[in-house]
């Protein structure tokens, strides 16, 4: 009986030891077998499926780019601070969106103090490629904004944006 309990006690521990082995075995694999060789095209890259944008910034320091709206381009300037994507009448209108004066009840806090907006959804905004849609917007009457405004409504529906090296990184 003695032998036996012993015999098991080593196929065990033997065991134990095998499958430490067996653990360490796949990444030995993974790393000898890519030393010193490109990656073949037909394997997929780690961050397949994913898209990116960059956008340098402009002569004033700010993060500016063209996107089509509802398949219609516009030229927009990156605002973080921004809740929502900031349109003026005239780039609204380029999109067919002409809300009436009643439609202007949304307070809105600017750079140049409260404004009534109008609420709108856009039903797709495209950046560099990067597509989002059913993306909640205001209108903004002509005068209050130089430029259209990208805000958190389409930039907090992408997987990531990242500020690095002077340049903003969209990727979806």
């Amino acid at each position: 009986m003695r032998n036996i309990l012993i015999f098991a006690i080593i196929l065990t521990g033997l065991g134990v030891y095998m499958a430490w082995i067996a653990d360490d075995i796949p990444a030995t694999i993974a790393a000898a077998s890519t030393q010193g060789r490109a990656p073949s095209p037909y394997e997929p890259p780690a961050d397949a499926g994913r898209r990116s944008h960059v956008i340098a910034k402009d002569s004033r320091g700010h993060f500016s780019t063209d996107g089509r709206v509802d398949g219609r381009r516009l030229g927009f300037m990156v605002d973080t601070g921004a809740s929502v994507i900031a349109l003026t009448e005239a780039s609204a209108a380029q999109v067919g969106i002409r809300p009436s004066r009643s439609d202007y009840n949304a307070p809105v806090t600017t750079a140049n103090g409260v404004v009534k907006a109008a609420r709108a959804r856009l039903a797709s905004v495209d950046i560099g490629g990067l597509e989002v849609r059913d993306v909640e917007a205001m209108i903004l009457p002509d005068g209050v904004l130089s430029e259209n405004l990208l805000g958190l409504s389409y930039l907090s529906r992408l997987r990531r944006f990242e500020y690095a090296g002077g340049k903003l990184m969209l990727e979806q």
